[in-house]
């Protein structure tokens, strides 16, 4: 599979499979996932999914250091001492001794009132001590919007090397991602498939065929182009083989373009400075 670079020099999968809302039990979808090609799994506290993950790699029995795992700390796990913790509790479910990515999941906590600033930084201390301890490989944010970002790297002495956003057509926050180009910050997608009404909007089915491709594969394409690692998940064998079927082609500039400037639709409602919007 090809591969990105991060700015420390360690190389992630262009491609990894997310595990949110997959099954807390080891139901044999990561078996499944690994049998695909995946190497690259994306996990949270938040999802429940670390100990099922963690116990179908160990019983499948791929080595390590051909896996890279991710992680990332909850809101109410924020906090220089919390996210300690919280690191801690994630290896043990894992059944790892280290991470390969630990990224901090939202900005703030679900009281949008709090004071965020201080506290995203005092959080960001532990991922450096981490980091500098040889605990993970990188670290990073998810949900991250520029000006969170900015102040987050005004006092940082490492600089976060991957933010996870939503992303997919209709959603592609294009500034969010030149942000963090501009700054050598990988972005990574999740829900790069955006939900029902992406998978079925016809403009993306007419440019997918053209390709010979699944709107799925579109849109797996489609983040790669922009340089963003997609995540995708699903349940069924035969579609994670299909999201990794995608580097045999190349979607055109033009088509690029339509793409890019879609309207918004399939946003998930998720703002980490507002409450939940209305889903269109």
């Amino acid at each position: 599979m090809e591969k990105f670079t991060l700015s420390n020099g360690v190389e992630i999968p262009a491609v990894g499979y997310g595990t949110y809302l997959t099954s807390e039990q080891d139901d044999g979808t990561v078996a499944a996932a690994l049998a695909a090609g995946y190497r690259h799994f994306d996990t949270a506290s938040f999802y429940g999914t670390e100990q099922a993950l963690g116990d179908a790699l160990k019983a499948a029995g791929v080595p390590r250091e051909e896996l890279f795992l991710t992680s990332k700390l909850w809101k109410d796990e924020m906090g220089y001492e919390n996210a300690l913790a919280a690191f801690e509790r994630s290896l043990q479910k894992l059944g790892t001794d280290y991470l390969d990515l630990y990224l901090i999941h939202w900005p703030r906590t679900d009281d949008l009132t709090a004071e965020w600033r201080q506290l995203d930084r005092d959080t960001w201390r532990a991922l450096e001590e981490l980091y500098r301890a040889g605990r993970v490989r990188a670290i990073g944010v998810s949900n991250f919007l520029p000006h969170h970002l900015r102040n987050l790297m005004e006092t940082a002495e490492i600089a976060p090397m991957v933010n996870q956003i939503e992303f997919h057509p209709g959603y592609p926050q294009t500034w969010n991602v030149e942000f963090c180009k501009a700054h050598g910050i990988l972005p990574e997608a999740w829900s790069p498939l955006g939900r029902t009404r992406v998978l079925q909007d016809e403009r993306l089915a007419g440019i997918a065929a053209k390709y010979g491709k699944t709107v799925a594969q579109l849109c797996v394409r489609f983040a790669l182009q922009c340089g963003v690692v997609p995540l995708p998940k699903s349940s069924s064998p035969a579609r994670m083989k299909a999201n990794l079927d995608v580097f045999d082609f190349v979607i055109s500039d033009e088509d690029m373009d339509r793409i890019l400037t879609l309207p918004q639709f399939g946003w998930s409602g998720l703002h980490p400075d507002y409450p939940k919007a209305d889903i269109d």
